[in-house]
């Protein structure tokens, strides 16, 4: 694939400037036009985003693609790889004019973006007005790392169903009080607010009585790229730590440390993120959802 120089062409904050001095972009004859649309997938790396400003579609969206002058965005994990054909809902439209990728969306109205090409396949996108660049990293649909997407936005599958109730556990194990879980919710109030339930297995996601509540915590786990390790610090002090693996996109499997059970729990109640917010379905506990960077702490694997 052919590539493109270019240049800033206005000042950008100070933040971005001393972040981005050694990254020099490369040379070549394609337009922006022609790159963005180069690729079916640009994901968005949250985690690498810059500044304090927010522009609201890109920080909603885990892909967007451009696509004959039409933005398409995939806000959810769940079902991605099949909304849109893999391109995800459409959210708006786009320009480009030499260095400045103009785009209109449906609901958050129109924002003129910097481009940065930084490799073949990454680019960094600047909005000066909202002091933020977000760094985007370009697939085909076919090479996209579906895995890496799921663990490395884990805290934001987890949130993506009303709850999240056992349906298996393994016949190993000892027997402990998380037995006694049956249900899961992790909530769009922010990363780190988790709620249970005791309530009986097949009860309709709306009657749940959520009995206990506490904080999580997800940390990276050295060495591995498809494993974390998902901690529940209940309000009243227990504590529970788990390895947390993906099965698909509707269920996981915990495996307890201290007692060697393997829980497998599966999500009920999907909610499916559209423009700016919006939900198809379930009430959730507040009317947005943005995702924001996350800095995991990390530990080692269970006896590795």
């Amino acid at each position: 694939m052919k590539t493109f120089k270019l240049f800033l062409a206005i000042l950008v904050s100070t933040v971005f400037l001393s972040s981005c001095s050694q990254e020099e972009p490369l040379e070549g004859s394609i337009t922006l036009g022609e790159l963005m649309s180069s690729y079916d997938l640009w994901y968005v790396d949250i985690h690498q985003t810059m500044g304090n400003g927010d522009v609201p579609f890109v920080s909603k969206a885990f892909t967007l693609s451009f696509n004959n002058g039409n933005i398409y965005a995939n806000n959810n994990i769940a079902d991605i790889g099949f909304t849109g054909n893999g391109l995800g809902i459409s959210v708006g439209n786009y320009d480009s004019f030499g260095i400045y990728l103009e785009t209109i969306h449906d609901l958050d109205g129109r924002y003129i973006f910097d481009v940065l090409q930084l490799s073949m396949n990454e680019v960094r996108i600047y909005d000066t007005q909202q002091n933020v660049s977000y760094l985007l990293v370009g697939y085909q649909r076919d090479e996209f790392d579906y895995d890496m997407l799921f663990y490395d936005n884990i805290e934001y599958f987890m949130q993506e169903y009303t709850a999240w109730e056992r349906t298996d556990i393994s016949l190993t194990g000892t027997p402990n009080p998380f037995d006694e879980e049956h249900y899961l919710q992790f909530t769009q109030e922010n990363n780190t607010t988790f709620y249970s339930s005791q309530d009986s297995f097949g009860t309709n996601v709306d009657n749940l009585i959520w009995d206990f509540s506490g904080s999580y915590e997800v940390f990276d786990v050295d060495g591995f790229d498809n494993l974390k390790i998902l901690t529940l610090n209940y309000e009243f002090g227990d504590f529970e730590e788990f390895e947390l693996t993906v099965v698909n996109d509707q269920v996981v499997n915990l495996f307890h440390i201290s007692s060697q059970t393997t829980y497998e729990f599966t999500g009920r109640g999907f909610i499916q993120f559209l423009r700016n917010g919006d939900k198809s379905k379930l009430e959730i506990n507040n009317k947005d959802r943005k995702r924001t960077k996350i800095i995991r702490k990390k530990k080692k694997k269970f006896n590795s």
